[in-house]
């Protein structure tokens, strides 16, 4: 009989930095120690970051991030943790061909042990891994202490056939799969009945690392698991936050026995909570401690400044009202009062006076007035985050970005887009979540238990009701209401989530029930807003088809079926 302890460390890594990616295994290697492990678990990549996409392609990076595996292993000796294995991910070589591989390295008694080249290189959606890597040849096992470890990596086990279907043939007591899972709605579950699958074709429990943090504009989710060989679920990590769990393996048991299984996350939370971890992660990654936006009372900014003040604390959101000769008194005191709630520094910079200016210059009428207003609020957010070193975060969402409704150089300016993946009818589901959430004792800081160390500001009631309720306008003429361009937004989501996330033509969309003229209104709208979404700053993406990383159509194209 062997009982072997496992330690699973979801972490958060940054590409490209060696350094502090190896900083953060030796870290996690001395908790899993203190906890009595001997095998320590880490994400897809570990060392290099993930996805690191054209870096794999430069030699001296491969060369420096195997010296580190290296380096890290006698480390981990030096420290007295050499007879740990400890499983990571990085960048390799493929000796023959000079090409990149996407590498599972076990570092143990000072050395680095063994590898394993992941098999199927995802080439869909988000992943470019086939472009960029060679494909490994073989199955590895690991043996400790006379268990058998079957290895994979992310891709190899969602794939039928290949190093799984071999290793259900090597008697192994435990399967065991490195990840870098990006999150999107609905996809836990899916992984989870996977991995259940996996278990019963090898008949061995499985473990599923995963890799939590934002990188860009893909945001890992963690909710790394066990399963047993029956597919009952043994051990979850929490989601959206850097995390280590043990579980223990009997080898002589017929089922195992269950650890700590993290709560499973409402809906509204899961996707909240993936907008404020991506732009958390990308504030820290790329040195900002700060951001700045236009609140002008509305659903959309007052949703994305509530996400900025729970990623970095209300104290560090500017606020910016630029009133012009159209808002209205509602709409002035609706960002007042968010303010207030969310504890964020907020300023007025009334825009009349700058737009009289350019209209002397320009004279401008109709839909060029119009865009004029949000431009030269453009100018005050990005003036805002040169002179105090802020990022500038754009408020549009989904449904806006599709049918063009957004203002190039105007409110489309940013550094970050956090709900630039939620359609509009969702923007209002997140806004009531949060509000409830908040009456119910989440304060500002803890959607994600990780960043729960800044101060937390508890008021209730976050976002105004009056910004949820009243119909949403860009008040950039007197009684301008969207709905006077759009259609209203709840039939409009239904078409746009037919349209983009379904790939439903023309014919397939009449077919759902909708009626010819709002179909071609709003394919007409989507199809000449391209050139638009190609400058949008980028933003987490949370659903199946996301602007940008998913779905591209040629910026030009007569194609309407």
């Amino acid at each position: 009989m062997t009982q072997l302890r496992f330690a699973l460390a979801q972490i958060d890594t940054c590409v490209g930095d060696l350094d502090g990616n190896a900083a953060l295994v030796m870290q996690y290697a001395r908790r899993a120690r203190r906890g009595g492990a001997r095998v320590v678990v880490f994400p897809e990549m570990t060392l290099t970051g993930y996805p690191i996409e054209d870096l794999a392609l430069r030699a001296t990076f491969r060369k420096a991030a195997w010296d580190k595996a290296d380096a890290l292993a006698q480390a981990l000796k030096k420290e007295h943790m050499g007879d740990l294995f400890v499983v990571a991910g990085t960048v390799g070589t493929d000796v023959e061909g000079d090409k990149p591989r996407n590498r599972l390295v076990v570092l143990h008694d000072g050395v680095v042990w063994a590898g394993y080249d992941k098999h199927f290189l995802p080439n869909y959606g988000v992943f470019d891994e086939f472009r960029i890597f060679s494909s490994g040849e073989r199955s590895v096992v690991l043996d400790v202490d006379g268990v058998r470890i079957g290895l994979a990596i992310c891709e190899d086990i969602w794939q039928d056939g290949g190093p799984v279907a071999q290793l259900a043939k090597e008697h192994i007591d435990l399967l065991l799969t490195i990840n870098g899972s990006p999150y999107e709605e609905g996809k836990v579950h899916t992984r989870v009945d996977l991995a259940a699958r996996r278990a019963h074709e090898v008949n061995a429990p499985v473990i599923y690392l995963n890799q939590v943090g934002g990188q860009d504009d893909l945001v890992f989710d963690g909710g790394s698991f066990v399963v047993d060989a029956d597919g009952t679920v043994l051990q979850r990590s929490v989601m959206f936050s850097p995390a280590i769990d043990f579980w223990d393996f009997d080898s002589s048991a017929d089922h195992q026995r269950r650890a700590r299984i993290a709560a499973a996350l409402d809906p509204d939370h899961e996707v909240y909570a993936a907008c404020v971890l991506g732009l958390a992660d990308y504030m820290v990654k790329n040195h900002f401690t700060g951001v700045c936006l236009g609140l002008s009372g509305g659903i959309d900014s007052a949703l994305v400044a509530t996400m900025a003040a729970d990623a970095c604390g209300g104290a560090n959101v500017q606020g910016i009202s630029m009133p012009s000769m159209y808002s209205s008194d509602g709409s002035k005191d609706d960002a007042a009062e968010l303010a207030r709630n969310l504890g964020a520094r907020y300023d007025v910079r009334p825009i009349e006076p700058l737009f009289t200016a350019f209209q002397r210059q320009l004279s401008l009428e109709g839909i060029a007035a119009e865009n004029l207003q949000a431009r030269v609020r453009g100018v005050i957010v990005m003036a805002y985050s040169n002179s105090r070193n802020l990022l500038a975060l754009a408020t549009g969402n989904k449904s806006e970005l599709a049918c063009g409704y957004s203002t190039i150089y105007g409110d489309a300016v940013g550094g970050y887009a956090p709900i630039k993946d939620l359609l509009k009818t969702r923007v209002w589901d997140l806004a009531r979540w949060r509000n409830q959430a908040a009456s119910e004792g989440m304060a500002l800081g803890q959607v994600l238990v990780w960043h729960a160390r800044h101060g937390a500001h508890d008021v209730g009631e976050l976002i105004p009701r009056s910004s949820i309720e009243k119909p949403p306008s860009a008040e950039l003429r007197p009684g301008q209401k969207d709905s006077d361009s759009l259609p209203e937004y709840e039939l409009l989501d239904q078409v746009l989530a037919a349209y983009i996330e379904h790939a439903h033509g023309r014919a397939d969309l009449l077919c759902d029930g909708f009626d010819e003229d709002t179909v071609d209104t709003v394919m007409r709208l989507v199809d000449r807003a391209e050139w638009k979404r190609r400058q949008y700053p980028l933003g987490p993406k949370v659903t199946a088809l996301a602007f940008g990383r998913d779905r591209r159509l040629p910026i030009t194209s007569a194609f309407r079926e």
